[in-house]
């Protein structure tokens, strides 16, 4: 079953993300077998606390082991290094299947 990581990021210096930590985890989410489904900025917040402005990011994973391979491997430990200080950001990771419309 497809597993999908979804973050929302409060980012306070939107190049240095973008040009640093946006590039280096775009490139090892595609090594790594993910594809991104989503990537915006400017979230409307509905309901809750967080993520009024916030960028989203949503990637697609084959299952839930592929998405944790993802975040816990040594690679992505350092490149989550490249948004401390510039981003606030929550993450979440669930399993659902497609549904095709």
């Amino acid at each position: 079953m497809p597993a999908y990581m979804i973050v929302t990021a409060k980012i306070s210096d939107r190049d240095a993300f973008i040009q640093g930590y946006g590039a280096a985890a775009g490139a090892l989410v595609e090594k790594m077998g993910g594809k991104y489904v989503l990537r915006g900025p400017g979230a409307e917040l509905l309901e809750g606390d967080f993520g009024a402005g916030a960028s989203m990011v949503i990637s697609e994973w084959r299952d839930k082991g592929a998405a944790q391979a993802f975040w816990n491997s040594t690679e992505y430990q350092e490149v989550k290094k490249l948004r401390e200080g510039i981003a606030d950001c929550q993450v979440l990771l669930i399993e659902g299947a497609k549904i095709n419309g």
